[in-house]
């Protein structure tokens, strides 16, 4: 009788063991099929201007793009405006106070070294890309819309400033001249 109950417990042992080897096998295939879904560059149906949340710990769009060219309403190219349509949730609901983001255009990343997302909160100087939610305009105070500026508070405008914007210059060309292609100017 012992020596029949050992052989049970050696057999559920070993099926318990190529049970739990299925499932791992299982949970890395899928792991890999997410991974290579998640490349967005080079599908023929993905837009051409995406932006995604910079995250170092994660493959970048596993989540998706923040937004597209498709949530885009329109840029003001003098106020430096970013209109998205009524459908989209607001970023600051997606989007950490001073996370990176990424521009990619056709592919290729279009603001190297991307931009920092800030809201009006935010204490910090920051002397180079911004997507910033608000705006202080004198006595006025805007909160619901996103500026995309070259420093923040939008009225820094040191050396450093100047040398990131004049280092900027086609790539902000690049990004204007495709909104103006796409009817998205204002």
């Amino acid at each position: 009788m012992i020596e029949f109950m050992k052989k049970n417990i050696r057999n559920t042992v070993c099926m318990l063991a190529i049970a739990i080897s299925a499932i791992s096998m299982a949970a890395c295939s899928s792991d890999e099929e997410t991974d290579n879904s998640a490349t967005f560059h080079g599908q023929q149906d993905e837009p051409r201007l995406c932006i995604y949340a910079a995250m170092p710990t994660e493959t970048r769009g596993a989540g998706g793009a923040l937004f597209t060219e498709d949530d885009i309403e329109w840029f003001n190219v003098s106020t430096r405006e970013l209109r998205f349509r009524n459908t989209m949730e607001p970023l600051r609901d997606r989007l950490q106070v001073l996370g990176s983001i990424d521009f990619y255009l056709d592919g290729e990343m279009l603001f190297t070294g991307g931009a920092t997302f800030v809201s009006l909160i935010c204490s910090q100087v920051f002397h180079d890309l911004v997507l910033c939610c608000g705006k202080i305009d004198g006595n006025t105070i805007d909160m619901n819309h996103y500026y995309l500026n070259d420093s923040y508070p939008d009225f820094v405008n040191d050396e450093q400033v100047q040398a990131n914007r004049s280092r900027r210059a086609p790539q902000w060309e690049k990004f204007i001249g495709y909104l103006k292609s796409q009817g998205k100017l204002r």
